[in-house]
């Protein structure tokens, strides 16, 4: 057999004189072999050297502090590929009113980190990254998902399985702390990253065998990361559990929670469970951060898609109240059923921002103080439903859709620290009429497919039918 160039056999060994330095030789020469990658697996495009800094960092980073505003996520197609003159058009439109930007670290156009063990790829999410500094971003990193070697599947730049489904899976127990050393590798090479949300939506964290989530296992996981992100840095910001905040109809009884509810039906009780072990078990945290709808898990918009939105509220409220008025983050938030495609394409898009700005107001109001509006970018065409931008795929791309002006707005008028303030509404206008203001702005929202005559801060206007409309106070 031949190896690395090394010759084994009886002939080889003849050459040593005693039979004892023959044994230690051999011993020696076992040990470098089996420390030396398979020559099986492909390790091309990979490096050891993970954790060196790349590009140039902001410095200092553009927020410290544990609560970032109101931003986006990248999803598989954005705008950090495509023609040069698009991709230059949304850097620059992105830098008029700069937001967080929050990226996964594998999946979701973030290729395999750690294909092998020891041996890293980091060129899509430095693209990512780059465009994030580029655009004048404060960048966020989701650490998920999981390499497949530490999920029992094979190592090697060639053997990455992107199917949802395994994609989805959480590391093993054993590699746990695999991943916690990625994560701590992560922010080594990104020092300007300063928040870190650990794991997605539970993913891979569901027990078929015990009915409900495996929150002991995801806490186990959470507490290691937490540890050696903060060994790299205390200062870095750590928050969890990204748990999806599922609800039922109000009328239903089993699996119900009696924590928190409203006509737009009641929390999940394996839900509450989770979150409840989480934040008894954590080792730290300094935001919270969750996902969810305002529809319940039958997608139904209770009473309508607007009163709906009054979930959000009331489950910030709750959650406000458990974890003693940690910072909270909803990482992701969703208004629009998706239909059997996936896709959330059926509404008008004035329909669409105006709920979603519903959403962020009663975000806002139950005392949530950063959010991210999952950014459903196409890969090429003219027409995007509900996206921040035109795809980038031809060089007129790159342009402003309307679903930005709304969340660069939002963020700009209500980002981190602002005190809200009351606003007078018409009687017979507050049924229909949502209104979110500060002492400097006032977002008003027109529930109503229909041109109103709405009497808000003590002035007249009209709006038309689900118009969003800012006013300066």
């Amino acid at each position: 057999m031949r190896r690395h160039g090394w010759n084994s056999g009886v002939r080889r060994w003849r050459l040593i004189a005693a039979l004892g330095v023959a044994m230690v030789a051999l011993a020696l020469a076992l040990t470098v072999l089996s420390t030396l990658p398979d020559s099986r697996v492909s390790t091309a495009g990979t490096s050891p050297d993970g954790d060196k800094v790349h590009g140039t960092p902001a410095n200092p980073p553009l927020q410290e502090g544990p609560t970032v505003g109101w931003g986006f996520t990248h999803t598989q197609h954005s705008a950090d590929e495509g023609a040069r003159s698009a991709v230059i058009r949304a850097e620059k439109l992105l830098g008029e009113r700069p937001m967080p930007q929050n990226q996964a670290i594998m999946g979701w156009g973030a290729d395999n980190p750690e294909p092998l063990k020891g041996r890293y790829d980091f060129d899509a999410l430095d693209r990512r990254i780059d465009f994030i500094r580029a655009s004048g971003g404060t960048p966020v990193l989701t650490l998920c998902c999981a390499p497949d070697w530490m999920k029992g599947g094979d190592a090697g730049v060639d053997n990455t399985n992107w199917s949802q489904r395994n994609l989805e899976k959480a590391p093993d127990p054993d590699h746990y702390q695999d991943f916690a050393n990625l994560a701590a590798t992560v922010a080594k090479r990104y020092p300007d990253v300063r928040h870190f949300i650990v794991w997605n939506e539970f993913k891979g964290f569901w027990s078929d065998g015990k009915g409900r989530w495996d929150y002991e296992g995801y806490t186990k996981l959470y507490n290691l990361v937490h540890d050696a992100l903060k060994k790299v840095d205390k200062g870095i910001n750590v928050g969890g559990p990204y748990l999806v905040m599922d609800s039922v109809d109000p009328r239903q009884t089993h699996g119900a929670s009696d924590a928190v509810g409203g006509p737009w039906g009641r929390m999940d009780q394996r839900v509450v469970d989770a979150f409840d072990y989480w934040n008894e078990h954590k080792a730290g945290a300094d935001f919270v951060v969750v996902d969810g709808s305002s529809y319940t898990n039958d997608d139904e918009m209770l009473p309508d898609e607007f009163a709906a939105t009054d979930k959000f509220t009331a489950v910030s409220a709750w959650i406000e109240r458990a974890t003693g008025d940690l910072p909270l983050w909803w990482a992701e938030y969703y208004v629009e059923p998706a239909d059997n495609r996936d896709e959330r394409d059926g509404w008008s898009e004035a329909h669409r921002v105006a709920v979603q700005a519903a959403a962020l107001i009663a975000l806002a109001k139950g005392g949530a103080t950063s959010g991210f509006y999952w950014n459903p970018e196409d890969e090429r065409g003219r027409a995007c439903a509900g996206c921040l931008w035109r795809p980038t795929d031809r060089a007129g791309g790159g342009g402003a859709l309307p679903m930005y002006g709304l969340v660069s707005r939002f963020n700009e008028e209500f980002g981190p620290d602002t005190e809200f303030t009351p606003v007078s509404v018409a009687h017979d206008d507050a049924p229909h009429v949502r209104v979110l203001a500060d002492d400097k702005a006032a977002l008003v929202v027109n529930t109503l497919n229909r041109t109103i005559s709405a009497k808000v801060d003590g002035r007249r206007f009209e709006m038309q039918g689900y118009e969003v409309k800012w006013l300066k106070r």
